[in-house]
């Protein structure tokens, strides 16, 4: 499920594949764009914003998508069989002399002007892997609808942006709180260590093949702003995990009735917002559904 670490992973396998080079190839397949041809334009960079991706080109123009819940973008080589989908999934292709980029079920896809991209992405709140990175700003706006449910306020991208809905599940075990929990009912001190938590989980998997919450091999403190692992803590206090003794990538998401790797409680599963969450009834308090 694509979150902020991977979105920045796909905008950097983007970059490397097209940033420099000139479109050989071109075709965005979405009614509003289709007489679009950029062919014959420098693409300049691609970076992600939250879970946005921007690829800026040539004469002022960027190409903005956002994957959801099941977009993908796939790089091939010039005589690679393509593989991502079938021919009618495919919204966006672009192509250069080395490389072509396949994007596949993209539902946001547009063109926009380079200096109008705040039409796009103006709304988001502190990116967790961007320079823009601010926590005070985060909690102002976290805080400012304190009965909302922590779970909604963490999804919500104008309060941060980057975290989709494995992180939610995760960061709420990980501060032994329930997503149904209102921001306002946290205990003192402890959306300040969610918040440093929510950092250091994207940081520590901003390189990682398979997204991890369990285990950590490396301990800093704070996360690093740049590549590179970062530590995972627990309810905001420093605790490496040994890899030894969790064999499990993420500790709750995807484990409905599977034994909590804390406490052996087997771990539920509901709708919040009309999005599947997790949790495990021994570990964390507040109300449930």
């Amino acid at each position: 499920m694509p979150e902020g670490d991977t979105v920045l992973q796909t905008a950097a396998r983007l970059h490397a594949a097209l940033a420099g080079q000139v479109l050989t190839r071109s075709d965005l397949r979405v009614p509003r764009f289709a007489t679009a041809d950029l062919t014959g334009r420098t693409v300049l960079d691609v970076t992600a914003r939250g879970k946005h991706l921007l690829t800026r080109i040539e004469g002022g123009l960027t190409l903005h998508s956002h994957l959801r819940m099941d977009g993908a973008w796939r790089v091939f080589a010039p005589d690679e069989r393509w593989r991502g989908g079938p021919g009618h999934q495919i919204r966006a292709i672009l192509g250069n002399t080395g490389h072509t980029a396949v994007g596949y079920r993209l539902p946001v896809l547009e063109l926009l002007r380079t200096d109008e991209e705040d039409r796009a992405v103006g709304h988001l709140g502190p990116d967790l892997l961007g320079p823009d990175w601010d926590p005070a700003i985060v909690l102002d706006r976290l805080l400012a609808v304190p009965d909302r449910p922590l779970g909604e306020a963490l999804l919500d991208q104008r309060n941060l942006a980057g975290i989709g809905n494995v992180y939610k599940c995760e960061l709420c075990f990980l501060a032994r709180v329930t997503p149904w929990l209102p921001v306002g009912a946290l205990p003192d001190g402890a959306l300040p260590r969610l918040v440093t938590l929510a950092e250091r989980l994207l940081h520590a998997n901003r390189d990682r093949p398979s997204r991890t919450t369990t285990i950590t091999s490396e301990l800093r403190t704070p996360p690093p702003r740049g590549p590179g692992p970062a530590p995972v803590l627990d309810s905001g206090r420093l605790r490496p995990r040994q890899p030894h003794r969790v064999q499990e990538r993420l500790y709750v998401y995807g484990r409905a009735r599977r034994p909590c790797l804390r406490c052996g409680t087997p771990i539920r599963l509901a709708d919040q917002d009309d999005r599947p969450t997790y949790w495990c009834p021994g570990c964390q308090s507040g109300p449930t559904p």
